[in-house]
């Protein structure tokens, strides 16, 4: 259909709601273009060839988190969290753990420890697997980079860093801060297991963002 004629002739031009979307310089999607654009974000493309494949280990819009970045608020200043090792997500997955980081991983640790979030030992981003290793059963959300594997949290640096292990806990103030990382992530995430929930998943936290029938329907232990 042609645009209507606009007064004097000229044709309408389209709204901005039906012009298609351009992609950003380079080709990224508009995604991972804004992660990139927050300072601090040490977040780049990768392979595209996982966006392709068998549909079952398929991850759309896949990426590379090496650091997020944490927002200055009250009397903490901005800040990053490095992931040691670096971890292929899917864009959706980092930005939701960006997110969650921010509002509320950061200000437990402020209120636990007076310290702020600097690390995170992770693993298990993208692996095209089934749960829990099985030879038969479900897609793990890994497959999909729509989840993630947290091993331990560093806490400040230098000498006065401290590592918080998910497996083992040292006193009763990181148990605390453990039970309430874990509380935040069933808010922040569809699926959130931990030691405790089942035996593979003794050693670490486990977050993903499984599509289930309604938003509100999640699965933390």
């Amino acid at each position: 259909m042609r645009p209507a004629a606009a007064p004097g002739g000229a044709a309408a031009q389209p709204l901005a709601s039906e012009r298609p979307e351009a992609l950003p310089p380079g080709g990224e999607t508009s995604c991972l273009a804004a992660l990139k654009a927050i300072p601090g974000n040490s977040v780049e493309a990768a392979d595209p060839k996982l966006a392709q494949g068998d549909p079952a280990c398929r991850v759309d819009e896949p990426v590379i988190v090496k650091a997020l970045a944490l927002r200055a608020t009250g009397t903490a200043g901005a800040g990053t969290v490095t992931f040691a090792p670096p971890v292929t997500l899917s864009c959706v997955m980092a930005k939701t753990v960006a997110g969650w980081l921010d509002d509320s991983v950061r200000p437990l640790a402020r209120g636990h420890f007076d310290s702020d979030l600097t690390e995170l030992r992770v693993g298990g981003g993208h692996e095209c697997r089934r749960r829990n290793r099985a030879s038969a059963g479900p897609v793990s959300e890994h497959a999909t980079g729509k989840a993630l594997d947290i091993f331990a949290f560093h806490l400040g640096e230098g000498k006065a860093a401290t590592q918080v292990s998910v497996e083992k806990p040292a006193g009763l103030a990181q148990n605390r801060f453990l039970t309430a990382v874990r509380q935040s992530a069933c808010g922040a995430f569809m699926t959130a297991l931990g030691p405790g929930s089942d035996a593979a998943h003794a050693n670490h936290l486990h977050i993903d963002i499984q599509e289930r029938r309604t938003h509100a329907s999640r699965f933390c232990q």
